[in-house]
Formats: C-alpha cells, sequence, structure tokens
C-alpha cells in the first residue's frame, strides 16, 4: 500500500526535457506526477510529453502560448477528469487539473494547480489575490464532498523558515502579510477555516535551508542556497495522516524549481 506522488513546476516542459527531465522521471517510480508552467499548447505535447515514464497525461493548458499551463499524470486511470475552476480569467491562464479516483465509499481528487505569481507588477498582484480569493470558497466546497491532495507551485512562502531572505522580503510578492495570512486560514483548524494540512510540514517542521523548491535564476541563488519554499502538497487531515516521506531532489536541475516528492500510505 502505497502512492508516490510528485509535484514539479517545469517552466516549460520541453526546457526542462532537454535538462534530463523524462529521463529523471522514468527512474522515479512515481504512480502520479503533478507539473505546472508546462509553457506548451496540445499541438507541442500530444506524440511528444502526452505520456510520461509510461504514465499518460491530463492537461489544462493556457490560451496565450508559451504560457503557463497544468499537467497531470498518472498510473491508474481515473474515474473523472476536472479541467478548469469555472471562472473564465483563470480558466483562460490554464491552472487547474483535478484527477478523481472515486470509488464505492470513497471519494478522491489529485490536482495539479498553479497559483498566478505576482512579481511582475502590481496589476498580476491584483490578479493573484482575485485568485486566493475563488480559491478557498473553491476548495473549502471540494472538501466538503471529498478527500483529497493539491500538488502545486502555490508562490508563497507560508513562514519565516520557508525562504532565506524572510526580512528583506516582506512586502514582495510571495511573502506579502495578505499572502500569508491567507495560507494560515487554509490551513487552520478553527471554524471557519480551510482545515487542510501542509503535508511537507507535518513531515518535517522545522527545516529551513533543507525545505526550499525555488531558487532565483538571479546572482548566485541557487549556488548560494538562497530560496523559496513555494511547492506543496496540501491535503485532507485523512489523506495528509498517510504521508510517511518527502524528499526534494536537487542533484540535477530540470527548472528553477525542484521536484518534491511524498510517499503516502495509500493506493489508487
Amino acid at each position: 500500500m502505497a502512492f508516490r506522488l510528485v509535484t514539479l513546476n517545469l517552466n516549460g516542459i520541453r526546457s526542462a526535457a532537454n535538462k534530463g527531465f523524462l529521463e529523471w522521471a522514468a527512474q522515479s517510480n512515481a504512480d502520479c506526477m503533478g507539473v505546472q508552467e508546462v509553457k506548451a499548447q496540445h499541438e507541442d505535447v500530444a506524440g511528444r510529453f502526452d505520456t510520461v515514464a509510461g504514465m499518460p497525461g491530463h492537461f489544462h493548458y493556457a490560451e496565450k502560448k508559451g504560457y503557463s499551463g497544468v499537467g497531470l499524470y498518472t498510473r491508474h486511470a481515473p474515474s473523472d477528469v476536472q479541467v478548469g475552476l469555472g471562472n473564465p480569467e483563470f480558466d483562460a491562464e490554464g491552472r487547474w487539473v483535478e484527477l478523481r479516483f472515486d470509488k464505492p465509499g470513497r471519494k478522491l481528487s489529485i490536482i495539479s494547480c498553479y497559483f498566478p505569481s505576482g512579481s511582475s507588477g502590481e496589476d498580476r498582484q491584483q490578479a493573484k489575490f482575485r485568485f486566493l480569493e475563488i480559491m478557498a470558497p473553491h476548495l473549502a466546497r471540494l472538501k466538503k464532498t471529498r478527500e483529497f491532495i493539491l500538488v502545486g507551485d502555490v508562490n508563497i512562502a507560508h513562514q519565516e523558515a520557508d525562504l532565506k531572505n524572510w526580512k528583506s522580503n516582506q512586502k514582495n510578492s510571495g511573502f506579502l502579510p495578505e499572502e500569508r495570512g491567507w495560507m494560515s486560514t487554509l490551513l487552520g483548524a478553527a471554524k471557519g477555516h480551510g482545515g487542510l494540512v501542509d503535508v511537507y510540514r507535518r513531515l518535517h517542521p522545522d527545516t529551513t535551508d533543507a525545505c526550499y523548491t525555488w531558487w532565483s535564476n538571479r546572482g548566485q541563488a541557487y549556488a548560494k542556497n538562497v530560496g523559496w519554499r513555494l511547492d506543496y502538497h496540501l491535503a485532507t487531515p485523512a489523506l495528509a495522516e498517510q504521508a510517511q516521506a518527502a524528499a526534494i531532489y536537487k542533484d540535477q536541475k530540470f527548472s528553477d524549481h525542484a521536484p518534491l516528492t511524498i510517499d503516502y500510505g495509500f493506493s489508487l
């Protein structure tokens, strides 16, 4: 009984493939792999990247070429596939693919999601806030009817331990008080809070330098490990309790993000 789930922001599937992503994926023994920032359209993926490591993929592409896009590869056939959030602004950007693995007595979803980045300017930061505003109730509705694990690039470092230079980033997108507050509410157990679990932190509550999954391409950020933890597994409590081990793979660099793998004690 084991389920291995990977998340990785590819920063372009073609670019990642040129850097060894496909070979690594074949060795990863994943049951499911959520990818973000595919930065490709159907015609780029078909016949080339629609199956990775023997796992067929399901995708939500952005309308804009070379932008955003998410995918979810799976070794197990889903009972249903949900593409998009039902929100025109963000569905045009390719940010949500959900695979359902329902059977009698169980409703379970695995989701690959890419939260907007607000770092390019105020208009994108406002879009990010709009996304957070729809995402919290969307996840709350989902949680009422099913168990799920959402994997993806959330573009928020939740706590001071989640980035190297937290003091100098308090006014920067990804570590704004409003974003961190949103995460705290999502992960809060009190009435009116989201009640979800940050699975990596459940397994590793105290790591700092070892927890980063993204490094800026500026300066020597990667070499000096000046990183941020932006990639998450967010799970309903019953699934989070079954998490057994987490690993961030840094031996090769396919992207400006590193893959985060978590093993769970259940099977699909």
